[in-house]
This record gives structure tokens, C-alpha cells and sequence, in this order.
């Protein structure tokens, strides 16, 4: 499905830190008759093309070098599937979640294998840097493996800008008095909802709070406790998120907004009935589905960094996913060598160029990049020269505490549908994620 045009011409970039030489996977044999059969779901949410581009590059590929088989479901809604499965002691073998909050969660419910002597012993400290394996520890023990290090873009149809001589905008004020021009124009502003993904609520409340008046330090400081969530820039940053939704810019209408699609929303913006998205770098895979002559469009996207209070450009940081081993399989050894595989720097090249995924935060040579769309790539690029210069945002998925990010994308609807002031939502935020930091749920918070 994802199909890259032109060589990347970056040495494997999304680290924080210089990455370590990459280490090469090694292949036991394993005696046909004595092979293990292990189970991993991959969600279809949107569409099965993702995962069947998955499957093919990598999965295929493991099951036919012999040894241990991966049996592969496709599964709507993989991860209340998989969250419902594994808390009645069943559940996929290797676990996919979708970023380090969620697998936190899992590893305090004792649902999660430890990872530490596996790791050990397969030498992943020296393929993915130190702060990525970090994000992957309770109490100091290793639980979660990091998939997909991405980021957040404004993303546009680049055809309709150019039609109606619109530019992308820098700041967040360039952005509201754009969206109500392109609005102005019978054009819906943003090609967004969440029918069939709840958590995209918190895709909009992360980069607002990032990218507003405070910015990512102020961001870091409530994470890490010297600032409050409940200080005026937050609620001025979101009392303008709240004022798009109310101004019927996300698709339409919060009708809208909560019923359509994703494949619709994508499909607006392609057609120009929709100006533009802010969306993560996952979606890249998927916009060839839409923008192209097989879609019956002419039109092309690009994108621009996320426009933020003061004009300057960063990033949010964040994993995509993570992986682990079920506490409940019945061969954690034959689970532990396809992470190893999975997670070597062949195999992720190979699932970055096949199918458009962001790799996992390990060394890949740039050679092994080739034909990875060249708008990816500069995404990635410019998230990895972020990261080396501390000027990176904090997505809620990766650095909230479990029960924080969930009321994020819960209660935010209360604030949409008029039941909450800002202020309020601010208020319980912070009294829930003073409890988790008390617990010590926090995850780990890179220093700047």
C-alpha cells in the first residue's frame, strides 16, 4: 500500500541521543516438529491495508526462514480486543498497545512479561538508545518495547492552497484566522474525527498544550511538577482548541466530528471539500490510498511544521506503539526471538520503505532506506535535528501517566459539549495526574 518515490538521505534519525551500531539478529534453527505456534493481532481500524503490507513484509518472511510461527489476526478495534483478552487471561502472545501509557497500565496488572533478562541477553541497549528501552520500564523493570517513534504535522492539501492562494500558516493565530477564511470559503477547515479511534481527541489537546503560549518547557515542567496544568497559558491554549470545535471547524460539526470515518475525512481532504489535518506521521502510509490517479484525484498534500504561539518550529515526540510478550504465552523464548527479529534494523528499513511505517528508534543505514517518500523522510529529519537540540513537545500517549491520558481524551468531550469549562477540565486533570505522581506513574521524562 505505502509506496516510497525517491532515496532518504538521512543516517537513521528519531533519536534523542547518538544511536549505537546496529546488531545483526541471530537465526536458531528450530525443528519443524518441535516449532511453537504464537499469536499477534494487528487492527484493521480504517482499513486492513496497513496491516496486510505488515504481515507481508515481515511476518511472511519470519514464518518462512522455519522455527517458530507468527500467527497473524487482523482485528477491528485491536486494542479494546486485546485489552478485553488479556485481563480474562487470554490474548495475543505478542502484545501491541498503542504507546507507553497503555502498556504501563498492562505491566502494574501483572499482564506483561519482564523484559530485562531478554534484552540482556539479546543486546538491545546497544540497537535502541538508552531513553526509548526508559519509556519501556515500571520500577525500574522492562515491560514494553517502543515500535514507532512519530510526530505531529499540519498537514494540507496542497493543490487547494495553491488554488485559493492561501499559505500554511506559522502561529497559532495565522492558523485560526486561516481556518475561519477557508471556512469563509465553504470549505471545512479540518479533516478531522473519531469515530473509530477515541484517543484522537488527544492528538488536538497534546499539540495545543505543546505549542501554546507556554511551549514545550512549560509542558515539561508540569510533567515533572513545577508547573501546574491548571497555569493560564494551558487553559488559553485549549479555550482555543474548544473555540474550533464550537466554530465547526473539525469536520464540520461535533455531529460531524464524532461519526464520520477516517477513510471520509481523508477523502475530503483529497477532494478539497477539507483544507487541512493535524495528524501524525502514521498517516503518511495511508495517503497514497487518496492522493493519487488509482483514488481519482489529482489534487497532492504536503506539510508544515504544527503551528505554535510564537511562530517557532518543534515537534512533538512520541511512540506510535509498543510491543510485549503476554505474561500468560506459553513460550516466552520463541516471543523473545521474533521481537528480536522484528526489531532489527533489516527488518524495520524494510517495514519504513514497504509500508510507510516511522521505524523504531534504532540504527538503520540510510542505504536501506531508499524510495521512502521524500516528505517522510524531511518529517523525519527535521524530528530528529529537533531532538538532538531539545526543542521537541511531549505527546500525551508517550509521556502522560495512564489515567491522565485516558481522562485527556474522555473528559475533553465534556468541554466540547459545553459540561465543562476549560478551567474545570484543567482542574481534574491536574488533581488525577497529582495522584499518579504520588504512585509514581509517571513515566520517564527525558531532561531538557
Amino acid at each position: 500500500m505505502r509506496r516510497g518515490r525517491e532515496r532518504a538521505s538521512w543516517v537513521v534519525v528519531l533519536t534523542l541521543a547518538l544511536l549505537a551500531p546496529m546488531l545483526f539478529v541471530s537465526e536458531r534453527p528450530v525443528a519443524a516438529q518441535d516449532a511453537p505456534t504464537l499469536t499477534m493481532w494487528f487492527d484493521t481500524t480504517g482499513g486492513s491495508e496497513t496491516a496486510d503490507c505488515l504481515i507481508a513484509t515481515a511476518i511472511d518472511p519470519y514464518n518462512e526462514r522455519g522455527g517458530a510461527q507468527i500467527e497473524a489476526t487482523l482485528q477491528a478495534n485491536n486494542w479494546e480486543a486485546t485489552r478485553t483478552a488479556i485481563a480474562g487471561g487470554a490474548g495475543p502472545d505478542i502484545v501491541t498497545t498503542p504507546g507507553p501509557s497503555f502498556a504501563f497500565e498492562m505491566a502494574q496488572a501483572g499482564q506483561l512479561l519482564p523484559l530485562d533478562d531478554i534484552a540482556q541477553a539479546m543486546g538491545w541497549s546497544e540497537r535502541f538508545v538508552p531513553w526509548a528501552l526508559d519509556l519501556g520500564r515500571v520500577d525500574g523493570q522492562l515491560y514494553s518495547v517502543p515500535n514507532e517513534v512519530e510526530t505531529l504535522v499540519l498537514y494540507y492539501n496542497r493543490t487547494l492552497f495553491a488554488e485559493q492562494g492561501w499559505e500554511p500558516p506559522t502561529t497559532l493565530a495565522e492558523l485560526m484566522t486561516l481556518s475561519q477564511q477557508i471556512a469563509d470559503a465553504g470549505i471545512i477547515p479540518f479533516a478531522h474525527a473519531n469515530q473509530e479511534w477515541r484517543p484522537t481527541n488527544e492528538w488536538f489537546v497534546g499539540e495545543f498544550l505543546n505549542h501554546g503560549a507556554g511551549g514545550p518547557q512549560q509542558v515539561y515542567e508540569a510533567l515533572t511538577g513545577a508547573a501546574q496544568w491548571t497555569d493560564p497559558a494551558f487553559v488559553e491554549s485549549l479555550t482555543m482548541l474548544d473555540q474550533m470545535q464550537q466554530n465547526g471547524w473539525f469536520m464540520g460539526g461535533l455531529d460531524r466530528y464524532y461519526t464520520t470515518p477516517a477513510a471520509d475525512t481523508n477523502a475530503a481532504l483529497a477532494d478539497g471539500e477539507a483544507a487541512m489535518k493535524i495528524e501524525g506521521t502514521w498517516w503518511i502510509a495511508d495517503a497514497p490510498l487518496y492522493f493519487s490517479e488509482e483514488a481519482g484525484t489529482e489534487s497532492d498534500w504536503d506539510w508544515v511544521p504544527m503551528p505554535s504561539a510564537s511562530g517557532d518550529p518543534f515537534f512533538s515526540l512520541g511512540i506510535g506503539s509498543t510491543n510485549s510478550i503476554n505474561a500468560s504465552t506459553e513460550d516466552p523464548q520463541a516471543a523473545a526471538e521474533f521481537l528480536d527479529y522484528y526489531f532489527s534494523p533489516e527488518t524495520q528499513a524494510l517495514l519504513a520503505v514497504a509500508c510507510g511505517l516511522a521505524p523504531a528508534p534504532v540504527a538503520i543505514p540510510a542505504e536501506r532506506l531508499e524510495g521512502l517518500d521524500p516528505r517522510h523522510a524531511a518529517i523525519l529529519e527535521a524530528l530528529n535535528t529537533a531532538s538532538q537540540e531539545n526543542n521537541y513537545g511531549y505527546t500525551t500517549w508517550t509521556f502522560w501517566p495512564p489515567k491522565s491520558d485516558v481522562y485527556i481524551y474522555e473528559e475533553i468531550e465534556k468541554v466540547w459539549a459545553g459540561d465543562l469549562t476549560v478551567e474545570q477540565y484543567l482542574e481534574g486533570l491536574q488533581a488525577l495526574f497529582d495522584q499518579e505522581k504520588a504512585a509514581g506513574d509517571i513515566p520517564p521524562i527525558p531532561s531538557r
